[in-house]
């Protein structure tokens, strides 16, 4: 058992070694790696713009919907508070 152990780190390690001194973007080539790094860029700005225009949305549904209550729902929010008025 412990030999099967110390064959299989054996063949682990150099796989290791052969990946350490390369990474993606040292592989990719300049004009490649500037369109992904603009691509992820365009898509971040698209997701806060998405983002940006869901809350929106919710505000504004929030906003209709405390305008368009009835009477009923509004005395069960606000109770009988007659001293306003």
């Amino acid at each position: 058992m412990a030999k099967k152990k110390q064959q299989q780190q054996q063949r682990r390690q150099p796989e290791r070694s052969e990946q350490s001194g390369n990474t993606l973007a040292d592989q990719l080539q300049g004009d490649v790696l500037e369109k992904l790094k603009s691509a992820k860029k365009q898509l971040q700005d698209t997701e806060r713009q998405l983002e940006e225009e869901r809350l929106a949305q919710a505000e504004f549904d929030r906003k209709q919907k405390e305008k368009n209550k009835s009477f009923a729902e509004l005395l069960d929010e606000y109770g009988m508070k007659g001293n306003k008025f």
